[in-house]
């Protein structure tokens, strides 16, 4: 089978369309044949031999952790599931024709496989990150980097829980990150003060690593507020570092149920072959991404 691969910690140079040997479910696993895979940024971060606890790598190593396909092997003690149902999950090497799957979920009525393969990851650090900063209804959050995979599911998410958000994102996005519930504002100078303009900021999420900590902290008066997904020295501020995934499984389920409600809508912004991976790692690091970026195989 054809799998993206790399054999040392680089830039997206180092990936390789390679020829592997296909996997096979495990116990409490089943395997698809993969029609379109998710494209994180813990992906490159992991490729870039970023140290991420949650996600240690040994070379020559796989890459993706989301993927959409369809059923075609079923590990021992798995149930709920047939040889050809189309599923959405996350694993590991889903970069591939064919990946082992560790949770997944039944694909709403609907959604494309290039969709689905953009929701995985993606919900469950935005339902895990609303969880760690503590956030609730009439209380406003800041979520800075808000019109990416994460910071839309995070808008919706909060907008079902009658939470009102306020969201920082390019002049290009300020439309969308209305259309998606949030009271928006620029990246750039004086974009605290914008903010602040905005209303009260009870809570604050980091998802693009922009260097904002510092500010988030003054916004909020608590570094104990403020969470980050992206920045690794977070911490130094006193801010947590989320980056442990929390019940996959239960996620998806979440996912599954908003999405068939109409209720969470993640937009594919650009799809790419699997040969076109390096581009895909490029483009994902760059950033100002609306929505998501997947691997169509």
């Amino acid at each position: 089978m054809k799998k993206v691969s790399f054999a040392e910690f680089g830039g997206p140079d180092v990936l390789r369309l390679i020829d592997a040997e296909e996997p096979h479910a495990g116990p409490g696993e089943i395997r698809i044949s993969v029609r379109a895979a998710g494209v994180n940024p813990v992906d490159w971060r992991i490729r870039e031999g970023q140290v991420l606890g949650a996600h240690p790598t040994e070379l020559p190593s796989g890459v993706g952790l989301d993927a959409a396909g369809v059923v075609d092997e079923i590990g021992e003690g798995v149930g709920g599931v047939e040889i050809g149902d189309p599923v959405f999950g996350e694993g590991a090497s889903t970069y591939a024709e064919f990946a082992v799957l560790g949770a997944w979920a039944r694909m709403p009525e609907g959604l494309t496989f290039e969709e689905a393969a953009g929701y995985p990851s993606v919900v469950e650090t935005a339902l895990r990150v609303i969880r760690e900063v503590g956030v609730r209804t009439g209380q406003t959050p800041l979520v800075s980097g808000a019109s990416g995979g994460v910071g839309s599911a995070v808008l919706q998410i909060a907008r079902e829980r009658g939470i009102q958000v306020i969201g920082t994102a390019g002049a290009a996005n300020q439309d969308y990150l209305r259309g998606l519930g949030a009271l928006a504002t620029t990246y750039g100078e004086g974009w605290a003060e914008r903010v602040r303009g905005l209303g009260r900021v009870d809570a604050a999420l980091d998802l693009a690593g922009s260097g904002v900590i510092r500010e988030l902290v003054q916004l909020t008066g608590d570094p104990q507020k403020v969470v980050s997904i992206a920045d690794l020295d977070a911490p130094e501020s006193g801010v947590r570092f989320s980056g442990v995934a929390g019940s996959v499984p239960d996620a998806l389920a979440e996912a599954a149920a908003l999405i068939s409600r109409g209720r969470l809508h993640i937009p594919v912004e650009k799809s790419y072959a699997l040969t076109e991976a390096a581009a895909a790692h490029a483009d994902s690091r760059a950033g100002h991404t609306r929505g998501r970026r997947v691997i169509v195989v």
